[in-house]
């Protein structure tokens, strides 16, 4: 059986007092029960250490959302894996759509991130998908699999066992438009195929895909549901504990 995973992108959200608050109720929130899902918060970099003070060593786990591909050097601005590893985070988003095209990062720089942040021993969720017009001309998947060829291909087969795969098509993400389950599944089974090519059947068997865009408590249960769904990547819905834990315990 793959874990399910719920994680939480706060983007540019929430101060540090704010977010110590929200991570306060969410663990308030789970009032003793245990969740069948493994929790995970990413919060902005000046929030990292109060919320880790909070949920450090509880079962919820806490990642960032970006970081940069050397340990160390004259990067102003940047943020290392090994800094992000020894605050106490285990995770790490890479390539999410707003890195890409906000901030313009391509194949290359993501690929040289997301083996930076194996190489810190932080596990990378990898994000993929299309945007609006490439799904409308039918090339999501063909967009979908260069994106995970670019950056995954190479890794070894102990790498890749540690990587979370996250799908947000881009028409998705804060739009209040969401795939279908169907759409969910059957871009989830593209990636699966994809990682069965590259790496083998006991991989892409055990890989953990995410789905992200406009999740939330009402639509949740639905996508979770689908085929090769493992979880979702939120994020709205997981800027007040309500509406996070009502993914985390879908009714």
């Amino acid at each position: 059986m793959r874990r399910k995973v719920i994680a939480g992108n706060w983007k540019m959200n929430l101060d540090h007092r704010q977010g110590e608050t929200l991570a306060r109720e969410l663990l308030g929130g789970l009032n003793g029960r245990k969740p069948s899902v493994e929790i995970i918060i990413i919060p902005p970099f000046t929030t990292l250490p109060s919320v880790l003070g909070v949920v450090g060593g509880t079962i919820i786990g806490c990642g960032a959302q970006d970081l940069w591909y050397e340990d160390k050097g004259a990067f102003t601005g940047e943020i290392s894996g090994p800094m992000l590893k020894s605050l106490g985070c285990d995770y790490v988003l890479v390539g999410h759509s707003e890195r890409r095209h906000i901030r313009g990062e391509d194949s290359e720089l993501l690929s040289r991130k997301l083996r930076a942040a194996l190489r810190a021993g932080l596990i990378p969720i990898f994000c993929v998908g299309e945007l609006l017009p490439e799904r409308e001309k039918g090339k999501a998947e063909t967009v979908v699999v260069e994106q995970l060829r670019q950056v995954l291909g190479g890794l070894e087969k102990e790498e890749i066992s540690r990587v979370i795969i996250a799908y947000e098509p881009v028409w998705a993400i804060g739009t209040g438009k969401t795939a279908t389950p169907e759409d969910a599944s059957q871009m989830h089974g593209v990636i699966r195929n994809f990682l069965e090519e590259l790496f083998g059947s006991p991989v892409s068997a055990a890989a953990v895909i995410l789905y992200g865009g406009s999740v939330k408590p009402e639509n949740a249960s639905r996508l979770l549901a689908a085929a090769d769904v493992d979880g979702a990547l939120v994020g709205g819905a997981s800027l007040q504990a309500s509406s996070f834990l009502g993914i985390v315990f879908p009714s």
